[in-house]
């Protein structure tokens, strides 16, 4: 069974991921995102099958790029373990890291960009889209913003 991990920052990009849940029971799956307390329920309703990432608001610029290294580190451990063939995210920040360690590793890298965006990049979305294997957007507009994008609908 093709391992594939579900990666993405906490709030919105979490919802959007967890639209995916129907993807779970068909392949051996594990869930990555940010510890915050309205995520810590997941490991019960998905046992041995949620890890947690340092919640990396870029709210303080000086302690993020710190939990930002410290993220990229945790990263490279969980991949390790993990040894996924797929990574599927809906981003953000602390889903990067874990894409561009995963592409050295050979890791298939599905790259779904949010709903929030409707007429502008994100960020981490600027740089995945530069290698990865399927990127989809949810809005028609957004593939004059990317072209090589594949277009699949709301994901809600």
């Amino acid at each position: 069974m093709k391992k594939i991990l579900f990666i993405s920052s906490t709030g919105g990009h979490l919802a959007e991921l967890l639209q995916l849940k129907k993807l779970f029971n068909k392949y051996d799956y594990h869930i990555i995102t940010e510890k915050t307390k309205n995520n810590l329920e997941l490991k019960n309703k998905y046992p041995k099958k949620v890890n947690y990432l340092i919640y990396g608001s870029k709210a303080n610029v000086i302690i993020y790029p710190f939990k930002l290294l410290l993220n990229c580190f945790i990263s490279l451990v969980l991949l390790i373990k993990i040894k996924p063939k797929y990574i599927i995210t809906t981003g953000a920040h602390t889903a990067g890291p874990m894409c561009c360690l995963g592409k050295l590793f050979g890791c298939k890298i599905i790259y779904i960009e949010t709903l929030a965006n409707i007429t502008k990049k994100t960020i981490t979305g600027r740089i995945v889209y530069l290698f990865a294997d399927l990127f989809i957007v949810q809005w028609e507009s957004m593939l004059k913003l990317y072209p090589k994008a594949v277009y699949g609908g709301w994901i809600f």
